[in-house]
C-alpha cells in the first residue's frame, strides 16, 4: 500500500468543484495508477472521514500552442469522492 500523499496529488479548486462541496462531493487530482480502493483509503486516512463512493475519470491532455510550436499538456486522473451524510473536509469549507 502506498502512502496517502502519493495517491492524492492535490484538490481541484474550480467553480464546479466548489459547488459540489455543498452536496458532500470533493474533487482531487490523483495518481494515474491509483484505483478506487486506494483513493478511498487515502482520503479516509488523511482527512479522518468515511467515504461513501468514489468516481474516477481519466482526463486527456489538451493541445497548446505558443507561437509556431505546438505542445500537449499531460493527461491526468480525477477522482470525485462522496462522503457519508453529515461529514465534511474542513480544508474545503473556506473555499
Amino acid at each position: 500500500m502506498r502512502d496517502a500523499r502519493d495517491v492524492l496529488r492535490r484538490p481541484i479548486v474550480s467553480e464546479k468543484s466548489v459547488g459540489l462541496v455543498e452536496e458532500g462531493k470533493y474533487s482531487f487530482w490523483v495518481d494515474p495508477a491509483a484505483n478506487k480502493i486506494e483513493i478511498k483509503l487515502a482520503v479516509e486516512k488523511m482527512f479522518k472521514v468515511n467515504v461513501n463512493k468514489v468516481r474516477t475519470m481519466n482526463v486527456q491532455g489538451k493541445l497548446k500552442r505558443v507561437g509556431r510550436s505546438i505542445g500537449k499538456t499531460a493527461a491526468q486522473k480525477k477522482a470525485i469522492v462522496t462522503l457519508q451524510a453529515g461529514e465534511k473536509i474542513e480544508g474545503f469549507a473556506g473555499l
